[in-house]
């Protein structure tokens, strides 16, 4: 996987949310035995949206809402199982942490799952407390990070 080969951007039309959210349940739902649309929640229309592209093909995606207007959280990181561990979990993070601080956030939090703590401390953030246990098997973490 070359980097000049990867783009990062928000999913705009159609198709790209598409493929963005097909990435978001083949990931974070199906394994699990979810259906379609339980990727999904009421704040998709709200929400900062990023994917990574690698020779048209999504390869990682995020999403950072807003709880407040200092006060932002991260949710829906995917990154395809071929392609962890190559930062592209990083450059959507990154993406992510960009635009919220420049839409004003001082604070980011997220429940991270517990295979993702150890990447979300590596890009410090401090673990505040134990979170849900997703699908009654899914142990999360709530993080944060302050600006």
């Amino acid at each position: 996987m070359k980097s000049k080969e990867i783009v990062i951007i928000e999913p705009g039309t159609k198709a790209e949310f598409e493929k963005y959210y097909n990435l978001r349940w083949r990931i974070l739902r199906q394994p699990w035995n979810q259906p379609r649309g339980s990727e999904k929640d009421n704040k998709e229309d709200e929400s900062i949206h990023i994917m990574v592209v690698h020779n048209d093909q999504v390869i990682g995606c995020g999403r950072g809402h807003f709880n407040s207007p200092i006060e932002a959280q991260i949710r829906y990181m995917a990154v395809e199982k071929s392609c962890q561990g190559k930062g592209v979990g990083t450059k959507i993070l990154k993406s992510l942490e960009r635009k919220l601080i420049e839409k004003g956030v001082r604070t980011i939090i997220l429940n991270a799952r517990e295979n993702a703590v150890k990447f979300y401390k590596k890009h410090n953030y401090k673990m505040i407390g134990e979170g849900h246990t997703l699908f009654g098997v899914i142990k999360h973490f709530k993080m944060r990070k302050e600006i």
